[in-house]
């Protein structure tokens, strides 16, 4: 295809991560077993959600979704990252680079969004605890998930459809593992005005608005917690709050680092890095803070062991 608003590269080329040659079987090795512990972590959580009644529960339904988020949001790229590693090939068709940057920014926003929900799902858990189950209704949990759903396919649309429209003629190489918008950005040949103005408008209102709303759900949380009278209430409502918080810690920390401090474009390899920590590490993370901080999760599990035994 021809055309100043079209692209005529067929394919693209991941460079993939940093590392040399000789190391790449071991690195191979080490992020299957991420991969692999994300996807069985996460499927665990969903599992044991929807086989034991006591878990279903507003809080647990916003946890199944978002482990069901995290699996999908590693699955965009990490398969494509570890085949690339073990057949030592890097390239990737025009489609299958336009897909991976719509479902990368799809569960990525739909991550978002619902540690927005979860963290209302708490401030009325600590703040309203007698009219909880009246305010958390179903109706209401069920937009709570929709409609990040919405947002999110509605933001991943319009930047993959301006991304469609730009020429990559000139170099079609990427110094990343997979199809970030950012990389592909500062390889074409196109006019990007319109695209990294969308990225920055889309973008701040995206993270800040959702990070506000957490905040300030946590700052009633605070005054609600600093009048308790009884220690053991303090510590029921941090012990309520405190996995929701450690997963906010983590991935806002990584974002905040990679597009609050961006490197230079001498020094894409701690672009690469961080992008590695926040598609990889950090869904496979997840499953492990809430059910190691999460009774609920171990006595379900408990059951489910003490079931299978029995049965056997």
């Amino acid at each position: 295809m021809t055309g100043d608003n079209q692209t005529s590269a067929s394919e693209f080329i991941l460079l993939g991560l940093p590392i040399r040659k000789e190391e790449q079987g071991m690195y191979y090795a080490q992020f299957l077993v991420l991969y692999l512990t994300t996807v069985l972590g996460n499927l665990l959580i969903i599992l044991l959600i929807r086989l034991d009644s006591r878990l279903h529960t507003p809080m647990y339904f916003f946890l199944s979704h978002l482990a069901l988020t995290d699996i999908s949001f590693s699955s965009v790229t990490a398969p494509k990252m570890l085949m690339n590693m073990l057949m030592h090939s890097q390239p990737i068709s025009y489609a299958g680079c336009i897909s991976q940057v719509f479902f990368f920014l799809l569960f990525a926003g739909l991550d978002n969004l619902l540690l927005t929900s979860m963290a209302y799902d708490r401030y009325v858990a600590i703040c309203h605890p007698l009219h909880y189950t009246t305010i958390m209704s179903q109706r209401l949990c069920f937009y709570l998930v929709s409609v990040p759903w919405v947002l999110s396919s509605a933001n991943a649309l319009v930047h993959t459809l301006l991304l469609t429209h730009l020429s990559f003629s000139r170099n079609n190489s990427l110094h990343h593992f997979f199809c970030d918008l950012t990389t592909l950005l500062k390889v074409s040949s196109s006019d990007t005005t319109v695209n990294e103005l969308v990225i920055l408008t889309v973008g701040l209102v995206y993270t800040i608005v959702p990070f506000m709303c957490i905040l300030v759900s946590y700052g009633h949380i605070g005054a609600t917690i600093l009048r308790a009278s009884s220690i053991k209430g303090i510590c029921k409502a941090l012990s309520t709050c405190g996995s929701h918080l450690s997963v906010v810690s983590l991935y806002y920390g990584t974002i905040i680092g990679l597009y609050f401090f961006p490197s230079s474009n001498n020094t894409n390899d701690k672009d690469v890095i961080v992008a590695v920590l926040y598609t990889v590490v950090t869904p496979m993370l997840n499953p492990f803070i809430y059910s190691l901080r999460n009774q609920d999760i171990k006595g379900a599990l408990g059951n489910i062991l003490s079931r299978g035994r029995f049965s056997v």
